[in-house]
């Protein structure tokens, strides 16, 4: 039986073109468990076959486009590309030149509390440069954050406990 933990590593493994045999030996697992996880999931062939079998499937919406989990489709609404918010999150900070961008959705602004300009994709509501900014200029309504104060232990006083 493969557990979670064995079925990513050998999705890895096999990703990187490793044999059933190598798996199953580094994986503690009979050949012929790694050999049907594979084919269950479309893994089998050689290094450019499953390469080329992960990006369709990626490509078909049946694995998380940055993880590489398998997606388990809603039977209705839209087709799920990613496992969780982080993998979405994540992927749209690596592959921001993928991302079809017009140019009419690309905003300038000038920050309310330090007065930086910056641009923001999407939201033509924007105020602040950054959630420090925000969090600032809400809660300090104009004035600086106090600092924690620094206090040197070395000339703090020695405590003795006796026991008595």
């Amino acid at each position: 039986m493969v557990t979670v933990l064995q079925e990513e590593q050998i999705r890895q493994l096999r990703s990187q073109g490793i044999g059933y045999r190598q798996i199953a030996k580094q994986l503690d697992l009979s050949r012929d468990d790694v050999r049907n996880y594979c084919k269950k999931y479309n893994l089998n062939g050689y290094k450019d076959a499953v390469a080329a079998n992960m990006q369709m499937m990626q490509e078909n919406g049946c694995m998380c486009r940055y993880c590489g989990s398998f997606l388990k489709q809603p039977k209705t609404g839209r087709k799920r590309h990613f496992c969780n918010d982080t993998c979405r999150r994540k992927w749209w900070n690596d592959n921001r030149d993928k991302i079809r961008q017009s140019a009419g959705s690309i905003y300038g602004f000038t920050c309310k509390r330090c007065g930086k300009h910056f641009t923001a994709y999407g939201n033509p509501h924007r105020q602040y440069c950054s959630h420090e900014c925000y969090i600032s200029d809400r809660f300090w309504e104009g004035e600086q954050p106090v600092k924690a104060m620094e206090i040197d232990l070395s000339k703090a006083p020695t405590v003795v406990l006796l026991n008595s």
